[in-house]
């Protein structure tokens, strides 16, 4: 059943990057330029 962890671990890293990038485009505005965007 190694199989079935390792495809549980791979979702999860994939669900984990998808939420992620969403929560991202949440905070940050980085279409626009005038808001600020991310600090750099």
């Amino acid at each position: 059943m190694w199989y079935f962890a390792w495809i549980l671990g791979v979702g999860f890293a994939c669900a984990f990057g998808v939420i992620n990038a969403m929560w991202l485009e949440s905070v940050c505005d980085i279409d626009d330029p005038a808001a600020g965007g991310a600090e750099n």
